[in-house]
């Protein structure tokens, strides 16, 4: 294409020539490519998305919404939350409250659902089961020519059925589980209860276990990542030293117990850890002990199975920090004057804190939902929460309470994450 004279001189841009895409046309193809690619890419990762929602987001949602969720009132003693819904909560409420707890009982019966209504309001209350179940049993409340009876004698009736209807706190208990979500599940798992006026206090001692049975939780899960910690450290920076192929076999050697079923491992430390197992016959074998230790059944046992199936986890992280380090470092310190333990402890370690982090935040959310372990190799006193969990599901079929425990174990996963996460983006600024 020639340009005239005057078309240079006058600056006006030269008709593009014919078959040459317009900008506006170079815009609108580079936007549908980039629509292209992320279609592809979306497509590329729907399976895994797709998978994780039905498989882990779901799952716990689920477990969220149970661990709140109260029904049993709201949906089986309608009519009476609605009779009680401008309730004083201080004296015996109207009788249209207890003509609606009498239909509602008589609706109950026929469909077979007062008992669970009646465990629900006898976890708040003892006894009251058998005060629903009495009352249940009489309804439809009939006069003596078997027609239905007055509305004006039906308080005096469900009173003579039994005289707990008199007590303003049977009916305060209904008003208050009235809704369909309530956080006692949630109050009674830290050891808290909310009595029929909405007042938040601490459960009798008595009554009192799961704040205990966290802080055992808890304190078993650290003290096995800091047995892990102070096993795994050392053993990860000796394979790191290792020429490429004795490291590769060694690595090997560590990832062995992941091919092996935890309930096999816990098995093999029963035998191993008995009265008569070889690791007692060993110690009395060279003069250590005189008689047996008790290892089974007690939080040693515990401690030394947890931390051998958990060891690897914390292995595995240090050893991936540590490989990458350069030995010129430790080297250049020693050169220039320091002492080797010096150097190791001033240049080498804090270089290795990112594999130490990791790899003790692992360990002890792995260890926190530990089950079997506890379970077949401790007693009572060292079961964790995750064994009540299962007690829930599998013996009461308390699901609200099963969802509160799993909620509050999976609330500290979520805090110590964000405490990981805050503690790595001091260390990446420094």
């Amino acid at each position: 294409m020639t340009l005239s004279a005057s078309a240079i001189g006058s600056g006006i841009a030269p008709d593009p020539a014919p078959g040459t895409p317009t900008v506006a046309q170079l815009k609108r193809d580079l936007h549908r490519a980039q629509l292209r690619q992320r279609i592809t890419a979306l497509g590329l990762i729907a399976p895994l998305a797709i998978f994780l929602l039905i498989t882990f987001v779901v799952p716990i949602a689920v477990l969220l919404k149970r661990a709140v969720e109260n029904p049993e009132v709201a949906t089986i003693l309608p009519s009476t939350v609605q009779a009680l819904a401008k309730w004083d909560h201080k004296d015996l409420p109207s009788d249209a409250a207890y003509l609606a707890l009498a239909q509602d009982l008589t609706l109950a019966k026929e469909q077979s659902t007062a008992g669970k209504v009646a465990y629900r309001i006898n976890s708040e209350i003892p006894g009251a089961r058998s005060v629903i179940m009495r009352t249940m049993r009489a309804m439809p409340l009939e006069d003596v020519d078997g027609k239905p009876l007055a509305h004006a004698g039906i308080r005096q009736a469900l009173i003579g059925i039994d005289p707990h209807w008199a007590e303003p706190e049977y009916w305060r208990v209904i008003a208050k589980n009235g809704s369909l979500y309530s956080p006692y599940y949630l109050l009674a798992s830290v050891d808290l209860q909310q009595d029929s006026l909405g007042h938040i206090s601490k459960k009798p001692d008595d009554q009192s276990a799961y704040q205990q049975i966290f802080g055992r939780t808890f304190m078993i899960s650290l003290i096995s990542t800091l047995c892990c910690l102070a096993i795994g450290y050392p053993l990860a920076y000796w394979i790191s030293t290792m020429p490429e192929r004795r490291s590769n076999l060694f690595m090997i050697l560590v990832l062995i117990p992941f091919w092996t079923s935890i309930l096999v491992r816990v098995a093999s430390w029963i035998v191993l850890l008995q009265s008569e197992g070889l690791v007692n016959t060993a110690l009395m074998a060279l003069g250590v002990t005189h008689a047996p230790l008790e290892l089974l059944f007690n939080r040693i046992g515990v401690y030394i199975s947890m931390t051998h199936i958990l060891l690897p986890f914390m292995i595995l992280p240090l050893y991936s920090v540590m490989k990458s380090i350069p030995p010129t470092y430790m080297r250049a310190a020693i050169s220039l004057g320091s002492h080797p333990f010096a150097a190791f402890w001033r240049v080498y370690v804090p270089q290795t804190f990112p594999g130490v982090a990791a790899g003790t935040l692992l360990v002890f959310i792995i260890a926190l939902g530990y089950y079997i372990t506890p379970a077949l190799l401790g007693g009572p006193n060292e079961q964790m929460a995750s064994y009540y969990v299962a007690y829930f599901i599998n013996v009461t079929l308390n699901w609200g309470m099963a969802c509160a425990l799993g909620a509050l174990l999976f609330a500290a996963t979520l805090v110590l994450y964000s405490v990981y996460r805050r503690f790595a983006k001091i260390e990446v600024s420094m």
